[in-house]
């Protein structure tokens, strides 16, 4: 099953996040199957490629909870709802 999740990255106290489409059973930090976008806690930046994301979600692939409120903060999960009444 593939997870919408986050990967973390940046050195220490200085955190950034990749949000990647990975296999539900891999480590956090371990490979991922696509980037999705990028989240930087720091300085509230959030980068989102919509059309990828729709994508996985389309595909079944269950969001993070974390990840669920980026992306609703972004309208990626407004989107997909949407997508799914046509």
């Amino acid at each position: 099953m593939v997870s919408l999740r986050m990967k973390r990255m940046g050195s220490k106290k200085r955190p950034f996040y990749r949000i990647v489409a990975v296999d539900s059973k891999s480590k956090r930090d371990g490979a991922y199957i696509e980037l999705i976008g990028t989240y930087n806690p720091l300085s509230d930046e959030v980068k989102i490629d919509n059309e990828i994301a729709l994508k996985w979600l389309k595909q079944g692939a269950q969001p993070s909870a974390t990840v669920r409120n980026i992306f609703s903060k972004n309208g990626v999960m407004k989107e997909f709802h949407e997508s799914k009444r046509n």
